[in-house]
């Protein structure tokens, strides 16, 4: 047998009618000509691998296509409560083969109707007592608005709409029931029946195949119109050729009918600013509309239900996501809560049971549970989450354009690759949630919504782009902004940020400058015990108020507590670093101790050359310090990283300025037993700019344990002196400090020698 190869470039990945186009396509020709044809993606457009030739494929759909029977009886503009309505009534009456299965639906769909449709005439007809057209007298007129504030007739008119509404509720039942057939496929795409309670709607089609004033069902036999004589023997239109070639192959066709689409095609959908004039037509090629439809069906919301049973129901649908706004640009700030459609993209020839299954599924696993948020989604992709040779995804989003009109914009692509650095982010996860939550109240302040989009952006990025250190240090950052919002008593229920893995140091380790100081920061602690590893007193107690172990918010009096020892106010970060130095010497004072206790994770020490650039105005500081504040939560007791080699020469070291100030505010001794007491007076002059009087006071502190100076004093002005207390807040090494220490009395003995 031989097979032919078509290239499908009139259907492409995005908008998303051309994506269900191929859908249909593919569904079409498998059910009804050729049960071994597959489909696939390839370069931007959709194949479709067939025993059929070009001839008979084109054929095929002008001449034996059955179209699919679109009907929704339950929606007003259907064509079921109109008298002779000019789409639906054509296909009802046609003798042609191919509408056979169309007229079986409609059938189907008008039997639970003659209740209903009693209930709409009475609506209709007390309408028309109150409608008065020109030119009736003034007393008619006078009559019909008191009839319309007659309390009898208002009452009248209510119950009618009570009746109306009630039979309309239950009309999805009986049609559940009783359905069978290839509208039962449309029933099952078009809304979620759940056992109890009212029935839902996915986003896909709509409210049941409807959005707002354009009915799909009407529309599509409208289009079939287009198309088919039907009226006839059911063969082509003069026109449908060209139509469909352009559907299949992208060629150019000519007089395209003015029709609405609604939102799957929103380059089409006309409306104010679509054309160089004020408004434009939306216009539609009939095949685009009626294979979109029939590529919809493949989207059963039913089977999606059923394979997961905790899902809510507006998320029901194959691979339909809950909306929010994580990295796109039309984040908007609107409340409309229609969801995420994401379509899967496969690179390899597959049959339609193979395809069918996979939708059947209409799932990403994320362990245990269903993905569901875009966030969701992105780590089970992130995992390989998808089956059956998916390579891809496209998102798209329900966005509102022109009050409560909805166009599904596509937003993204992702790519299913392996990333083993993903679950770094259960980590998180379930701070995440809860900060979305937080962000969602009615309550939330502007801040906290925005940076919770930022928060959610980057790790989306982290997950769906490459998994640069940049990317993860960007995350990081993201969870420190939410944390300062939280430090002013804002969404801090949900939490600091959790115990991060040790991994995150390698994910995130970029190799600059800025990280290594920041993670000698974000390890600082009073101490570290030899044996367990585990910090005690971290410097997180000075950023955040917390209980004791520092992963868990204290409270009082149901508010954020007040705690004296949190200095770090996240306002000026060279000031943040100031407070906390001097906070720690008054805690040591308050003890017993004169030292500046202040020690990191063995390995993670800053280097004296880092310190020097910092002092050098060479180190963002407002990015060490966010960074900084974040790394706080890593499980330090359990990193078992290698100690970074010291570098040091004399061209990088910071003066001996620094280094004096730096000997005399130690946490312990040298290793040749000196100790020198620290002088809180000399931070308390460099906070105020007198770096001249800070360094004399140290100075006098080595001079009285023994050290040979190389200066007598130094001059520095303001910026200098404050970025020299700052500087103290980085930790070193007890050998980093000896060797400043031999250093530092190897030029006092050069110039004692001069």
């Amino acid at each position: 047998m031989t097979l032919h190869l078509h290239h499908l470039t009139g259907c492409s990945p995005a908008p998303l009618a051309h994506y269900l186009k191929a859908l249909g396509i593919l569904r079409i020709v498998a059910e009804q000509k050729d049960p071994e044809a597959r489909g696939f993606w390839q370069d931007e457009h959709f194949c479709l691998l067939t025993r059929l030739d070009r001839v008979e494929l084109e054929r095929f759909f002008l001449d034996d296509y059955a179209p699919t029977p679109f009907v929704s009886p339950w929606n007003k503009g259907s064509g079921f409560f109109a008298t002779e309505d000019p789409a639906l009534a054509p296909i009802e009456r046609s003798t042609a083969a191919r509408f056979a299965p169309y007229r079986d639906g409609i059938a189907a769909a008008r039997l639970p109707l003659a209740a209903l449709a009693a209930a709409d005439a009475t609506i209709r007809r007390l309408k028309d007592r109150t409608k008065t057209k020109k030119g009736v007298k003034a007393s008619e007129q006078a009559s019909a608005k008191a009839l319309k504030e007659d309390p009898l007739f208002k009452a009248e008119q209510n119950a009618a709409n009570r009746l109306f509404a009630s039979l309309k509720e239950d009309l999805f039942t009986p049609c559940a029931k009783d359905w069978r057939g290839p509208h039962r496929d449309w029933l099952d795409a078009a809304l979620v029946l759940p056992e109890a309670g009212k029935p839902s709607f996915p986003a896909l089609l709509g409210t049941g195949g409807n959005d707002g004033r354009i009915d799909f069902t009407n529309n599509a036999m409208q289009r079939l119109a287009d198309v088919c004589d039907i009226a006839g023997n059911g063969g082509p239109t003069a026109k449908a050729p060209s139509y469909l070639y352009n559907a299949l192959w992208s060629s150019s066709a000519l007089g395209v009918p003015a029709a609405p689409i609604g939102q799957f095609l929103p380059g089409s959908a006309g409306g104010a600013n679509a054309t160089t004039g004020p408004d434009g037509d939306a216009l539609i090629n009939p095949w685009d509309f009626i294979l979109m439809l029939e590529g919809a069906v493949m989207f059963s919301s039913r089977s999606a239900r059923r394979l997961d049973a905790t899902a809510t129901a507006a998320a029901s649908a194959p691979f339909a996501v809950r909306s929010h706004p994580t990295a796109h640009g039309s984040v908007g700030s609107e409340k409309a809560e229609r969801g995420e459609q994401w379509v899967p993209l496969w690179g390899r020839p597959t049959l339609l049971g193979d395809l069918k299954a996979l939708f059947g599924e209409g799932r990403l696993q994320l362990g245990r549970r269903v993905a569901h948020r875009p966030l969701d989604v992105a780590r089970a992709i992130s995992r390989v989450g998808a089956s059956r040779g998916v390579i891809g995804f496209v998102r798209f989003a329900y966005l509102e354009r022109n009050g409560q009109s909805n166009f599904a914009v596509p937003v993204g692509r992702i790519a299913v690759h392996e990333r083993p650095r993903a679950r770094l982010v259960d980590d998180m996860a379930p701070w995440l949630d809860r900060v979305q939550r937080a962000s969602r109240e009615t309550s939330a302040p502007a801040r906290l919504v925005q940076a919770e989009r930022r928060l959610s952006g980057v790790v989306f990025t982290a997950l769906t782009h490459d998994d640069s250190p940049r990317n993860w240090q960007g995350v990081l950052r993201a969870a420190s902004a939410i944390e300062a919002i939280q430090a002013t008593g804002t969404a801090y229920k949900a939490g600091p940020i959790p115990s991060l893995a040790p991994e995150w140091l390698e994910a995130a380790d970029d190799g600059s400058t800025e990280w290594r100081l920041a993670c000698a920061l974000g390890s600082a602690a009073a101490c570290y015990n030899p044996k367990t590893r585990r910090p005690l007193d971290s410097v997180r107690h000075h950023w955040l108020p917390l209980q004791p172990g520092a992963f868990r918010f204290a409270e009082s009096d149901k508010r954020l507590s007040q705690d004296t020892r949190v200095v770090m106010k996240g306002r000026d970060a060279q000031m943040d670093l100031g407070a906390l130095v001097q906070r720690r010497v008054i805690e040591a004072e308050q003890s017993g101790r004169r030292t500046l206790p202040l020690e990191a994770a063995p390995g993670y020490e800053a280097d004296p050359r880092d310190i020097a650039a910092l002092i050098a105005g060479d180190v963002d500081l407002d990015a060490v310090v966010s960074l900084a504040r974040a790394l706080m939560a890593i499980q330090w007791s359990r990193v078992r990283a290698k100690r970074h080699r010291e570098r040091m020469t004399n061209a990088i070291w910071p003066d001996e300025a620094w280094i004096a100030l730096r000997l005399a505010s130690l946490p312990w001794p040298l290793d040749d037993g000196r100790k020198v007491p620290i002088d809180p007076a000399m931070l308390r002059r460099l906070a105020s700019g007198d770096g001249a009087g800070a360094v004399d006071l140290a100075l006098r502190r080595l001079r009285g344990r023994g050290f040979r100076t190389p200066l007598r004093a130094a001059i520095a002005d303001e910026a200098t002196a404050r970025l020299w207390a700052a500087s103290l807040a980085f930790p070193i090494s007890c050998r980093s400090a000896t060797r400043l220490a031999a250093q530092f009395e190897f030029q006092s003995n050069q110039e004692n020698r001069q």
